[in-house]
């Protein structure tokens, strides 16, 4: 595109004359983009130009800003966005934008008429080039502070420079930064010894300082959520706040002398700025803008005189996911000389379309490009196609803006701070029980000090947990809102407890598995691989895939295509995309000749499934029904009448789909959405349909990584545990009662685009008051209420009544929270949001922006003033995260909780409360652990009824799962190497959390990168974890070393442990030195033996001696 001739034009005039005006015509679509980009390039070459692209609006803007980011790369695209003065709460990520222009603007100025510095090397974020700023005529007609303060309040550093770090902190402090322990927001700094982290307002990533002495070693940016380093730069200018400064100007103040100025219509542009509400004369930027050089994309120029540049391009056509039509214009295009491009952002959705062309033997020829702009184009006189894959698709084409760092970060902290254990917490001690964290105490062992946990147990009991067993305690994660009992110390009630819960889900697993079984001896349908219009089905899935579905997808095929029977379970959270993946393998199953039942428990989602799934085949040879009361008995008879003949394929309706009426010509797949929320009598009908007919079971309750593995292995679970990468982000804000006109706005908004409203509120008292207040704002609204203490059919009629587009506004309770899926439904307003907790918000908000519309959510509490600090850091940090991702599942405790009580059955949840939700999931994979030995025991041929990753053949033997240690070594972070309590403990529970050397070297580096060079102890404490893992492959269960003397307590779980190789060399290591080794029995307080064996150790004075002397055991050294 550098080679276009029309580029090569306009930039040799830029050049020679200043003050020009352009009109570049039949310029459309991203080919905008790219023709800027070629321009920029090219007069970077002959002498800088700024460019400023002011388009309409904010998204336009933002589409251009994105495109132009993919063509000439980060460094140099800006996006200076409105400040939005009027809102409530103070948007960190804003003023980072704009004070990231204007400093990049300054740099510009000042900077590149001697960009080199004295020894020639450059500064880190002064400009190779002139900068682009793209941006909309709101955010032009914001004020800035005056460039003369904002140098004021500029520290400028780099690599080499002296400055004791006691300076650099008053320097910080007087530009008004905060100091705290962990830098997460703007205008933040921490010291760390000779560490310092600062975030400026004119960076969007945080730098780490680290200093040798007095001098700058090296400065780099750092990650928010891991808090560790990534690139290193030369230099830096740490920029305050000036957004509050009384002196102000217009961005002019900034430009530099050669700015292009570029806009979609400069008429409009003069209109907004001279109509907007500013504290400067906006007729200033309008003369600035007649003076300059300029450069309109419309096809009329806003200017008397003005040079026509004529481009000859189109946008592209709009194939409505007809691939046929897509195929025609791309073998018509390639017979024509163009080159055909098809940009996506991931390489699978390309592959998609090379199979689809395949399949249909079309002998297509295209570019592959892995990064996708806005909208494609045609351009005839580069004789080039760039079709997008997501207008292909029509799927929404998301763009992220750099600055969303700054975002996240108050939200990361707020997850960090929700899940860190706080004094007076439940806690749960894997062997006493439940009781309560008293904090970090300190203790002195014979002079030495030692850091322990302290807990309170029923009767005032305290235990102290030393910091390397901290993987033996918990957070008590149990119903929200209900208070544990704290267990009493030595009364034996929480062994009885977990023994019971063990031999509970023991028979519960022995069913799963004998199920399994059965079913494995049965003989299925093998459906035949996937053709052309699966390809083309899931191409044109409106969002892109998450691994996990594209997983789940792959492992439904699978089953499908085998000839054992298919009984899989899916689950996934709210708008994780559970109903495509049933969506494709009803697909499959009808495309290959047999008939799909999907079995709702209401008929509401009944006819919400109905239309999703007509939807969905619309230009497919599918035919779709649904079995409802609201069908007329006439209509019930044929719609049966043509089922028994075969001429319906999919089927969906409620549990009328298993009565003795419903007779199917050829049933293949039975898909079940929700299966707990049935009666018995339904899933006794269900499991005689089931023989020998693929199962597909849907649950929006996520079940995490960590249970789903302990559960035999089953390979009949597919857990889906990220939402659509390209999902819209739901736009969320606070209100309070008063802001009539936001919410006035918000509801005239949605019904001018034809779409529907949520109004939630939990007291259904309140529901008709807020009925007349909506009225009160907009009287041609129409509402209807809905709640669960309604008749059953009102309730249904009414929900119907909304699906089908009768009412523009529903009312209700959290009634739909499970479950209510409507498309057309892009707003949501919540009363009273203070009294929800963070994962009932979730899910309601999850509730919206579900198609490819942008979508709101408000939430509606009192002044800021009056929340409590714990719901301001709840709603904080929901508006900070405007998507669902998979930070989010931090704080989603109670769906987790949720999901492993529906996993084995309801009963299961009275476990989760009594032992809390980590200790449950221990003694699963203990009690399945067992179940699989107990089998493969038995027989061999059992093996078969577990994954392969559970088998001997991946994973190495250990005789025990665990290993206490007691010393009195001083093992730890010193205070003076983390100051912070809260993190310390956060640090310690990471650390006994770690599985393999690997994750291990990885914290220790995360530590240094931090914290600075680890001290001795802190060195003893990561070799404490590594002691731990070899002790548990060499069936040691507990080690206590003190005063040079090491203890090494032999597992009693296995007899078979006595005659194994390992505890031979242990025997032989023992007896081959008996001056320092002695192999003892244990005996309890009355000399009785206890069945326990231990052996002592002298001479070993560290955990790196005792580590070095069972390996040798290990290698069989002597």
């Amino acid at each position: 595109m550098a080679q276009h001739p029309e580029v090569d034009v306009l930039c040799s005039q830029i050049s020679k004359k200043c003050g020009k005006h352009f009109l570049l015509s039949n310029l459309y679509a991203s080919a905008r983009g790219l023709i800027l980009s070629a321009l920029y390039n090219q007069l970077q070459k002959k002498q800088p130009y700024t460019l400023l692209i002011t388009l309409d609006n904010a998204d336009d803007a933002q589409y251009m800003y994105a495109d132009l980011r993919t063509l000439i790369g980060e460094q140099d695209v800006y996006f200076l966005p409105s400040s939005h003065r009027k809102r409530q709460r103070t948007d960190e990520a804003l003023i980072v934008q704009r004070t990231e222009v204007l400093s990049a603007l300054l740099n510009a100025k000042h900077s590149l008429e001697d960009a080199s510095l004295q020894d020639g090397s450059k500064t880190a974020y002064s400009l190779k080039a002139r900068p682009i700023i793209v941006t909309y005529p709101e955010a032009l007609a914001d004020s800035v502070p005056n460039p003369t303060e904002l140098e004021a309040n500029k520290i400028s550093l780099r690599v080499g420079e002296e400055i004791a770090i006691s300076d650099l902190t008053e320097k910080l402090l007087d530009l008004h930064f905060q100091r705290v322990d962990f830098v997460y927001e703007p205008g933040q700094f921490a010291v760390r010894g000779g560490i310092v982290d600062v975030y400026s307002y004119a960076h969007d990533i945080p730098l780490r300082i680290d200093f040798f002495g007095d001098e700058i070693d090296s400065i780099r940016e750092f990650e928010l959520e891991t808090q560790l380093s990534k690139n290193k730069v030369d230099s830096i200018d740490i920029v305050a706040d000036s957004t509050e400064e009384e002196s102000s100007c217009s961005i002019l103040a900034y430009l530099p002398e050669k700015t292009v100025w570029i806009s979609h219509d400069f008429d409009l542009l003069k209109y907004k700025l001279q109509s907007a509400i500013t504290s400067f004369d906006t007729a200033d930027l309008v003369d600035a803008v007649a003076q300059s050089t300029t450069i309109e994309l419309n096809p009329k120029s806003s200017f008397a005189t003005h040079d026509l540049v004529a481009f000859d391009t189109l946008p592209q056509p709009t194939f409505n996911k007809n691939f046929d039509l897509l195929i025609d214009d791309l073998q018509q295009r390639t017979k024509e000389g163009y080159k055909i491009y098809i940009l996506a952002d991931q390489v699978k959705q390309t592959d998609r379309l090379k199979a689809i062309f395949d399949d249909k033997e079309s002998g297509i020829q295209f570019m592959a490009v892995d990064h996708a702009l806005h909208e494609g184009f045609i351009d005839h006189t580069a004789k080039i196609c760039c079709y997008t894959d997501h207008q292909i698709f029509e799927r929404y084409h998301r763009v992220t803006l750099r600055s969303e760092n700054a975002r996240r970060g108050k939200a990361i902290i707020t997850l960090k701070e929700i899940n860190q254990l706080q004094v007076g917490d439940y806690v749960v001690h894997v062997d006493h029980g439940i009781g309560q964290f008293m904090g970090l105490i300190t203790t002195n062992f014979h002079g030495r000090p030692q850091e322990s946990i302290k807990l309170v147990y029923k009767g005032g009991d305290t235990v102290f947990v030393s910091i390397h067993n901290l993987h033996r305690i918990s957070k008590y994660k149990g119903r929200e809102g209900s208070e544990p009992t704290i267990s009493r110390l030595g009364s034996g009630a929480w062994e009885r407890m977990k023994e019971r819960t063990k031999d509970k889900v023991k028979d519960i697993a022995r069913d799963l598995i004998q199920l399994y079984a059965t079913r494995k001896q049965q003989k299925g349908f093998a459906y035949t691989p996937d053709g052309y219009m699966q390809h083309e089905l899931e191409a044109s899935f409106l969002y892109e895939d998450t691994p996990d579905q594209a997983k789940a997808t792959l492992d439904i095929k699978h089953d499908m295509e085998s000839t054992m029977p298919m009984d899989r379970l899916v689950c996934g959270d709210v708008g994780f995309g559970k109903t495509e993946v049933a969506m494709r393998a009803a697909f499959k199953a009808a495309t290959d000749g047999k008939q799909v039942a999907v079995l709702v428990p209401t008929t509401v989602l009944a006819l919400q499934h109905y239309n999703t799934f007509k939807e969905r085949f619309r230009d497919f040879p599918v035919r779709v029904e649904y079995l409802s009361r609201a069908k007329s008995a006439k209509q019930t008879k044929e719609l049966l009448e043509d089922l028994k003949a075969g001429k319906i394929d999919i089927l969906i309706g409620t549990h009328k789909l298993v009565g003795k009426q419903v007779v199917w010509k050829d049933l293949g797949l039975l898909i079940i959405d929700e299966e707990q929320k049935f009666g018995v009598a339904v899933k006794e009908k269900l499991k005689a349909l089931r023989t020998n007919v693929d199962v597909l079971t849907l649950t929006a309750t996520p079940i995490p990584r960590t249970l789903q593995f302990s559960l035999l292995g089953a390979r009949d679970l597919s857990v889906i545990n990220t939402p659509p990468p390209n999902r819209y982000p739901v736009q969320t804000e606070m209100i309070t009662l008063d802001d009539e006109d936001i919410m006035k706005e918000a509801i005239q908004l949605e019904m001018q685009r034809n779409g529907q409203i949520y109004v939630v509120c939990n007291r259904i008292e309140m529901l008709p008051r807020i009925e007349n207040h909506i009225h009160r704002l907009c009287p041609e609204a129409r509402t209807v209420i809905a709640h669960g203490q309604m008749p059953p059919g009102e309730m249904e009629e009414a929900l119907e009544a909304f699906i089908n587009y009768d009412y523009d506004i529903l009312i209700s309770t959290t009634i739909i929270e499970s479950g209510v899926d409507i498309a057309n439904v892009n707003t949501i307003i919540i009363h009273s949001a203070q009294n929800y907790g963070l994962s009932d918000l979730h899910q309601l908000r999850g509730r919206v922006g579900r198609s490819n519309r942008k979508a709101y959510c408000y939430l509606v509490t009192p002044d800021r003033e009056l929340l409590t600090s714990d719901a301001r850091q709840r709603l904080d940090a929901l508006t900070t995260f405007a998507e669902l991702g998979s930070g989010f599942q931090l704080a989603m405790q109670d769906l987790d909780i949720r999901g492993a009580g529906n996993m084995l059955g309801s009963e299961q949840s009275g476990f989760i409360a009594d032992l809390g939700y980590d200790t449950y999931q221990r003694i699963l994979a203990e009690a399945v652990e067992e179940i699989r030995e107990e089998m493969l025991a038995s027989s061999p041929d059992n093996s078969t009824l577990f994954s392969t990753t559970l088998n001997n053949t991946t994973l190495p033997k250990y005789w025990c799962n665990d290993c206490q240690l007691e010393s009195d070594l001083t093992i730890g972070f010193p205070p003076t190497y983390i100051e912070n309590i809260a993190e310390r403990i956060s640090l310690y529970r990471e650390l006994d959390s770690l599985n393999d050397e690997d994750a291990l070297l990885a914290y220790q580096k995360r530590l240094i990168d931090r914290f600075g060079k680890l001290p001795e102890e802190a060195e003893q404490l990561l070799n404490v974890v590594r002691l731990r893992w070899l002790c548990c492959k060499m069936g040691i269960e507990k080690v206590i070393l003190k005063q040079e003397r090491l203890s090494i307590y032999f597992t009693t779980k296995s007899d078979k442990y006595w005659q194994s190789e390992m505890f031979s060399k242990v025997v032989e290591f023992i007896m081959t030195r008996p001056q320092r080794c002695r192999l003892l029995e244990d005996k309890d307080r009355q000399g009785k033996p206890t069945g326990k064996r231990y052996a002592t150790i002298q001479q070993v004075k560290t955990i790196s001696g005792a580590l070095t002397l069972l390996n040798k055991i290990i290698i069989g050294d002597k």
